[in-house]
């Protein structure tokens, strides 16, 4: 039997999950958590764990953080949100599994048995998407900008959720606008975002 956990922040899509896990002679879902945090603590009491099935995006610790801190534990993220970079970080991070929480059932199956078994199962579209986009040109800095600038908000505010100075805020911006080809700090997230990069 290989033993699951199950950790998303929407209590409707773990449940499903579990419930459709269960269908599978071969599998058992030992656990159900809303957090990464919430699935640690229960795993740290000494629980035996083979595989755990986690959404990418959580509150708190992320799912590539809850891998991280799971070691040796086969790690298989979920995501709404598929992005070439995200699955760069997750593999970086030792994760095995990542799929679109659009997959079926079978998919999840077959997954949560290749991360078992110490093989990686990545969504085709999502790597060949990966492929294509190659490497970021942007720096660390100017991609958590960019992604502030996604959201709106005036060159001050995101100075401010970014901890820097406006003018040096304007810098990096600027540097990221040449480096992605754009007029403007939104038209820069839009291209690094269709390209996989943030």
């Amino acid at each position: 039997m290989i033993r699951i956990a199950i950790v998303d922040d929407e209590s409707l899509v773990a449940q499903s999950l579990a419930t459709l896990l269960s269908l599978e002679e071969d599998l058992e879902v030992v656990a159900v958590a809303a957090s990464g945090e919430e699935l640690l603590e229960w795993w740290r009491r000494g629980q035996e764990l083979d595989v755990c099935v986690c959404d990418l995006q959580l509150g708190g610790i992320d799912g590539i953080e809850t891998a991280r801190r799971l070691g040796e534990v086969g790690v298989l993220i979920v995501t709404s949100h598929a992005r070439p970079r995200a699955l760069k970080e997750a593999l970086a991070a030792g994760v095995r599994g990542f799929l679109p929480k659009t997959s079926t059932a079978a998919d999840f199956a077959a997954a949560i048995r290749a991360v078992h078994a110490g093989r990686r199962h990545i969504d085709p579209e999502l790597a060949a998407w990966t492929i294509s986009a190659g490497e970021s040109p942007l720096t660390e800095r100017e991609t958590e900008l960019l992604e502030l600038a996604g959201r709106g908000g005036s060159v001050e505010d995101i100075a401010a959720a970014a901890h820097l100075a406006p003018g040096t805020t304007r810098n990096y911006l600027s540097s990221a606008m040449a480096k992605v080809g754009a007029q403007n700090r939104f038209e820069a997230y839009t291209r690094a975002r269709e390209r996989g990069w943030i």
